[in-house]
């Protein structure tokens, strides 16, 4: 194995503000003690994801390594034409999360922890660089869900508060987000749902192409949907009740994420969904 110029292989976990990554973060803080802790800052996170991180460093002992592009979201969203990032361009994945994790690690050998969990179907963002090596603690012990519940709430960290509201890590205008966690953020942070909303309104009217309406959501532009809020309130309680019915004593996250995905489903960005 080839290590850097130094000779050194480095060990890094990348922390997104999610339960997964906060709880191997925990999981390992003593069996790897040179680990390297980072997050990828893109400046448009939700205050309680960097109340979280603080609560986390305080549990491991060391600071979690704030990585940025040097660009911020207006200049790169100005580079990609206007066009919003999207599940088909994640241009913002691209250029506030993996390019910052990479020029971070540079030349050096580094193994890269990774937290999927053995009761999920996928492997997580590889790097193209050969020199950055994924893995998987948790599919390689066996953690679950349940677990990584456990670790959280044995270490004192608990879970990231937003979770009462909505189920995923990431930007406060992530288009993955579902109807319902739109709704919620226009009450739970209206000031950032009304930045959210001038970001489609500025690039529709700046949009060179009349046939094509940019949207964070998709099908409807956010002022639309939160004009039937009611109506996707009663539809996501509607969800709640057949799934409380479905899976008895579980608790009331596992209640809602289930709600959640049957809305919809979809992966969210693997270099930030941890």
């Amino acid at each position: 194995m080839t290590t850097g110029a130094d000779g050194r292989v480095r060990h890094v976990l990348g922390v997104s503000g999610g339960k997964d990554s906060a709880a191997l973060a925990v999981y390992l803080r003593n069996q790897v003690p040179e680990m390297e802790y980072y997050f990828c800052d893109t400046g448009k996170e939700l205050s309680e994801t960097y109340d979280y991180l603080e609560r986390l460093e305080v549990s491991l002992g060391k600071p979690i390594v704030r990585l940025n592009s040097g660009r911020d979201f207006d200049h790169w969203l100005l580079v990609n034409a206007g066009m919003l990032p999207s599940p088909q361009v994640r241009w913002c994945t691209r250029h506030l999360k993996i390019r910052p994790f990479e020029a971070w690690i540079g030349d050096d050998t580094a193994y890269s922890y990774i937290a999927i969990r053995a009761d999920e179907d996928r492997d997580g963002y590889i790097s193209v660089n050969s020199k950055i090596m994924p893995r998987y603690p948790f599919k390689d012990d066996g953690i679950t869900l349940s677990d990584v519940t456990r670790i959280l709430d044995d270490s004192g960290v608990g879970m990231p508060s937003y979770y009462s509201w909505r189920s995923r890590s990431g930007c406060f205008f992530c288009f993955f987000q579902r109807k319902y966690e739109w709704v919620r953020l226009s009450e739970e942070h209206p000031d950032l749902f009304r930045q959210a909303v001038d970001y489609e309104l500025k690039v529709n009217y700046e949009a060179t192409a009349s046939d094509r309406l940019y949207t964070w959501s998709s099908g409807e532009t956010l002022l639309e949907l939160v004009a039937r809020k009611d109506q996707i309130r009663q539809e996501h309680e509607r969800r709640m009740a057949r799934s409380e019915v479905s899976h008895a004593n579980r608790s009331l996250f596992d209640v809602m994420a289930d709600a959640l995905d049957e809305e919809d489903d979809t992966p969210q960005c693997l270099a930030c969904s941890l």
